[in-house]
């Protein structure tokens, strides 16, 4: 057995004899059942500390290929395995339910549930998504034709970690026309808002780390803070969106690391966070210098007037970290969104991208880059919110017939949700359990409450997805089902 050390080397002494030995001892150059030398012989060969065979001794014993008898030093207990075929008996699977974590085998699935179920375009969705026909596919493969043609030289089809850099002047631009200034170096592009949250949790946390965020507030929000080991504390959400009166004396006993809101017709409520509770929350930003999260993603859906300007606008300090997302308003299945933020957290972002997946869709990025370039976005924006509007319309005017029964909502000004309060007694968990029996999806008002304890009382209708007669075919199996619903547990009351 010989050991060779380098005392000049960075690798610890110990480290240094013990995967000599560990790889001698798995290679079978060292048998099963062979005594290794006494920790003083071995020191005083290699000329080292007795300590320092003990440490890698330790190591050895505690990965099981040593084991130490009181009076008998070291012995090797590690054989190689037989080189046979395994019997019958000795072919044994892994317990998948040891190998993955608690908390993803424990799930609340029925959020997931309803989108999978819809997703494949059976059954009409009050839940989820955007018209699929505002952008024919005729457009998009004419302008992916172009595309391609243009960029035919190009040795590959990748773009750099923080976005293509034609979509990147693109969005300096756009951002413009939102009040907000920033310099190509503080935009990130990414796949999805979901992507850019937990993005900006890695970089910016650690476990144990408290995050505010609003309730109700969507399930991917709470799950994903959770997931990564932070806590979060909710406030709650009125008319005027997260009622920010309550942050101050919050936030020297939480101790935030960032605060999540959702400005622009708040999913699920549809709420508009106000101008003065923007001003509140950015006044107790740069007072506490704690960083906002405004995730702006419905902000191209309004109907009337122009929305709110973002909170990002207002931002002098450099304090907010802006998320807007184009699922609602580009091509599905086609996803991006970008963020605007502090060029130090946009190079860790890249560098997460880097480490993750290496390029965002090169396709896709040229193809808005085009998009916002010649304006079609934005004509598609307004043709997406009219047809928003006037499907809304048709909804809250089928929810009106639901009245004399209790049924109560606030008529949105913009987005793609209305947040209904059932009647007393009916939970929105068996409106939708009985509305799923007639192919529509909507989804209860209890999965956007992290305990589960609230929100009973409603569900969430989305009015964005369905034609004017699908959506007036699922509304009146809805109206008929919420009737039914409410009748039966009428009856059941003593």
């Amino acid at each position: 057995m010989r050991i060779e050390i380098n005392k000049k080397r960075k690798i610890p002494l110990y480290l240094q004899i013990e995967s000599q030995l560990k790889r001698m001892i798995l290679a079978g150059n060292i048998p099963d059942g062979a005594v290794l030398p006494s920790e003083r012989k071995l020191a005083a060969q290699l000329g080292v500390h007795r300590n320092t065979v003990i440490r890698a001794y330790a190591d050895l014993k505690d990965m099981g290929l040593v084991r130490s008898d009181r009076g008998k030093g070291y012995a090797v207990c590690y054989s190689l395995p037989e080189d046979r075929p395994l019997t019958a008996e000795e072919q044994r699977s892994v317990n998948w339910s040891h190998v993955i974590k608690d908390e993803y085998l424990d799930m609340e699935e029925l959020y997931d549930d309803i989108f999978q179920r819809f997703s494949t375009g059976k059954g009409i969705s009050l839940s989820a998504g955007m018209p699929p026909f505002v952008y024919p596919e005729e457009e998009i493969a004419d302008d992916i034709v172009a595309i391609m043609n243009e960029s035919q030289l190009l040795p590959a089809y990748l773009a750099t970690y923080q976005g293509d850099g034609e979509l990147l002047r693109r969005l300096q631009d756009y951002v413009r026309t939102k009040g907000i200034e920033a310099g190509l170096r503080q935009i990130q592009v990414l796949k999805e808002t979901n992507q850019a949250l937990d993005y900006i949790i890695t970089a910016m946390t650690e476990p144990g780390d408290c995050v505010f965020i609003e309730e109700p507030c969507s399930p991917d929000v709470y799950r994903m803070i959770a997931l990564s080991g932070c806590d979060f504390f909710t406030v709650p959400v009125d008319l005027d969106g997260m009622v920010v009166e309550q942050l101050e004396p919050l936030i020297a006993t939480k101790k935030p690391k960032f605060i999540y809101v959702n400005s622009s017709y708040q999913d699920p409520t549809g709420n508009i966070l106000s101008l003065e509770r923007r001003r509140k929350l950015l006044e107790l930003s740069n007072r506490y210098r704690i960083p906002i999260v405004e995730d702006d993603a419905g902000s191209e859906m309004y109907f009337e007037d122009r929305p709110t300007p973002p909170i990002k606008s207002m931002d002098h300090c450099n304090n907010v970290i802006y998320i807007y997302s184009f699922s609602l308003t580009f091509v599905p299945g086609m996803t991006l969104a970008f963020v605007v933020a502090d060029e130090k957290l946009v190079r860790a972002l890249s560098y997460l991208v880097s480490i993750h997946i290496v390029s965002i869709g090169w396709i896709t990025q040229k193809l808005l880059a085009r998009n916002l370039e010649n304006g079609t976005y934005q004509r598609k924006c307004r043709e997406i919110a009219d047809h928003s509007r006037r499907n809304r319309d048709i909804m809250c005017a089928m929810l009106d017939r639901l009245s004399d029964i209790g049924v109560r909502y606030v008529k949105p000004r913009g987005g793609v949700y209305i947040w209904v309060k059932l009647p007393p007694g009916l939970s929105g968990r068996r409106v939708a359990e009985e509305a799923s029996r007639f192919d529509v999806a909507v989804v209860p008002g209890e999965v956007f409450y992290p305990t589960r304890k609230d929100g009973k009382e409603f569900i969430r209708l989305n009015y964005s997805y369905e034609s004017v007669e699908w959506l007036t075919e699922g509304m009146n199996r809805l109206v008929r089902v919420i009737k039914k619903t409410y009748k039966e547990i009428s009856e059941e009351k003593p």
